[in-house]
């Protein structure tokens, strides 16, 4: 694939700028990693992301093949919320690992996905489902994947430039002192515990936003309902703990489960709701995954 940059192009565009305007199905990411790893050359040869262009210079690309992955496709029960040629979405079982890892080599929700659908595509020049996002391990709820690079590419703009909706169910540990609220900082990586995540100033984090209200109050514990308008690392979790000094009930990493009000067998975090629009069809979806027994004693109180 070539490509001629001409007078109609701004002038010093960057490399990937220029690309995605060129490529509009293909994310900046993606082609950022192209040129990284020099399958796209200017002028015949190696370039950086963010390298000008000027009149005349000539692009040559070339996508590499997916290269077969090696996680062996597991027949694990999945409970699919909807599903089309273009996308799954799953409610997550509280205890799934998403991604094979140190620890969780197999039994993740990639081999779950790889037995379920025969032919997902090969995105980030890998043969692996499309996780679009993530959940934590102990989290439950709506999960989207993508089968193909375009769904794939849409869904992941989508997230970054938040055109969708994800609502959470937490139950913490304690009441906040007020009805509602917006939790807005920067979360990134703890100083001295690098598992876990923290709110930190300047370059060392990122924007997280949550919005949250108050929904019902058990044995003076709140649920909580969160509107996530980022997707940081934990950021419901951080939030909780350090914006409103209640951590989530059974949380192990961030707060001390000997201390709390009530024990509870799980992380008492819910992906209740997910909307968004399709990637293809560019119909407005809404999913909603149930809400699991452990929170039954607070939705009763909620009516």
């Amino acid at each position: 694939m070539d490509f001629t940059v001409n007078e109609s192009a701004p002038a010093k565009q960057r490399l990937d700028h220029y690309l995605q305007g060129e490529l509009p199905d293909m994310s900046r990411t993606r082609l950022q990693g192209l040129i990284k790893d020099g399958h796209i050359l200017l002028n015949g040869k190696a370039a950086k992301p963010n390298t000008p262009l000027k009149q005349g210079d000539r692009i040559t690309m070339e996508v590499p093949d997916p290269v077969p992955t090696e996680v062996v496709p597991q027949d694990i029960p999945l409970n699919v919320l909807f599903e089309d040629e273009h996308i799954i979405v799953i409610n997550k079982p509280d205890g799934l690992v998403v991604h094979p890892a140190a620890g969780n080599p197999d039994g993740t929700l990639v081999n779950a996905l790889l037995f379920h659908c025969k032919n997902l595509s090969g995105i980030g020049g890998e043969l692996r489902p499309g996780i679009v996002h993530r959940l934590d391990k102990e989290t439950s709820g709506c999960m989207v994947a993508a089968k193909h690079d375009l769904a794939h590419t849409r869904l992941t703009e989508a997230f970054s430039q938040r055109d969708l909706t994800k609502i959470y169910l937490a139950a913490v540990n304690g009441t906040p002192s007020s009805s509602s609220g917006r939790i807005e900082n920067r979360i990134g990586r703890h100083p001295v515990d690098r598992k876990r995540m923290a709110l930190v100033t300047g370059e060392a984090g990122k924007e997280a936003l949550t919005e949250w209200d108050r929904v019902a109050v058990h044995q003076g514990c709140a649920l909580i309902r969160c509107r996530l308008l980022t997707g940081r690392t934990h950021q419901i979790r951080v939030h909780m703990k350090e914006a409103l000094g209640c951590p989530i009930l059974g949380d192990t990493i961030y707060a001390q489960i000997q201390r709390q009000l009530i024990k509870m067998p799980r992380l008492m975090l819910h992906a209740w709701k997910l909307e968004f629009q399709h990637p293809i069809t560019k119909l407005g979806l809404k999913f909603e995954a149930p809400v699991p027994e452990a929170f039954g004693p607070w939705m009763k109180k909620n009516g």
